[in-house]
């Protein structure tokens, strides 16, 4: 999932200042999962902002609502409405959600609540690792399901460098796990240890600008 943690408070007190009724939306998804952005996320952070703002010489109505995925567009039905009486949008979702409330609603300013850490796994109540840098071309499969773009201080692609401690640890931080000894032990349990001799090309970054993914099975229905 995409996990996010609040902006500080100073910083979106700032982006409101000059608007008098901001509707601040929450989502349902992975924000809310990661406990920064879903309903009780909203009432909190309307609550701090309504004590910040005081004694601001103009006031300002701080309004919240929850929508069950901000970045589809199947949940915006009772959004459109709302939208209409406020001066700008506060966007608790992910960068993605925000993008998309704010092609939606063009003649409104929406602002980000969130900054967006990584993509991850929940470990526990409040706990989340990073795991995928959504590189667009996953070799999961070859490094047994472990990530070396993610999990390597290097994003090394083929082996370990020449710091790798003998407990297996990074020599970046002595806290740190070496993807790829990590990668080395799993292979070798699985008798799959020939997959570290292979040696891949230099990566094509080609992620460094916007994607699309359509689903194969609905080329044809958004095909030009």
């Amino acid at each position: 999932m995409i996990v996010g943690e609040r902006k500080p408070l100073e910083e979106i007190k700032e982006m409101l200042k000059d608007y008098k009724k901001v509707l601040n939306v929450g989502c349902g998804g992975c924000t809310s999962i990661c406990l920064s952005g879903g309903q009780r996320e909203v009432m909190l952070l309307n609550d701090d902002l309504q004590n910040a703002f005081q004694g601001n010489p103009v006031s300002i109505q701080f309004d919240g609502f929850t929508i069950e995925r901000q970045c589809n567009a199947d949940f915006f039905s009772e959004l459109d409405e709302m939208v209409k009486n406020y001066d700008a949008v506060l966007s608790m979702a992910c960068g993605a959600g925000v993008q998309f409330v704010a092609e939606r609603y063009p003649d409104r300013p929406v602002f980000p609540a969130l900054n967006t850490i990584f993509v991850g796994a929940d470990r526990d109540v409040g706990w989340y690792e990073e795991n995928c840098r959504t590189c667009g071309d996953c070799i999961l499969g070859e490094t047994a399901g472990i990530c070396p773009v993610t999990r390597c201080a290097k994003s090394l692609f083929n082996g370990p460098c020449g710091g790798t401690s003998k407990d297996g640890k990074c020599e970046v931080s002595k806290e740190t796990p070496c993807a790829w000894y990590e990668i080395y032990d799993r292979l070798k349990k699985q008798g799959r240890l020939s997959n570290i001799m292979k040696v891949r090309p230099a990566r094509e970054w080609h992620n460094q600008t916007r994607r699309v993914l359509i689903h194969e099975a609905y080329k044809q229905r958004y095909a030009k």
